[in-house]
């Protein structure tokens, strides 16, 4: 068994097999700490991993509908709060 500390802003000190350790080791690509092994086999997933996966027209099409999307929500928002005035 290793004993590994993965530091962000708090310390944990965890204990896996060294199977897992070397399993883990392997997913690790780069100057990747295991806490970005960790994060990423979990879910946990950093902004910039979503960089490209979207045309201009597509980002553009997207910002577009997410703002019809707020003012939609806004409008419905005061027309609620002028009903129960």
């Amino acid at each position: 068994m290793h004993t590994h500390t993965y530091t962000d802003m708090a310390t944990k000190t965890i204990s896996i097999t060294e199977e897992a350790y070397e399993r883990l080791k392997m997913k690790k690509s780069g100057n990747e700490s295991f806490t970005d092994v960790i994060n990423k086999i979990t879910g946990k997933r950093s902004i910039l991993d979503f960089a490209g996966m979207l045309t201009d027209k597509e980002a553009r099409e997207l910002k577009a509908n997410i703002a019809k999307a707020r003012k939609l929500s806004i409008e419905r928002a005061k027309s609620i709060e002028r009903r129960l005035q």
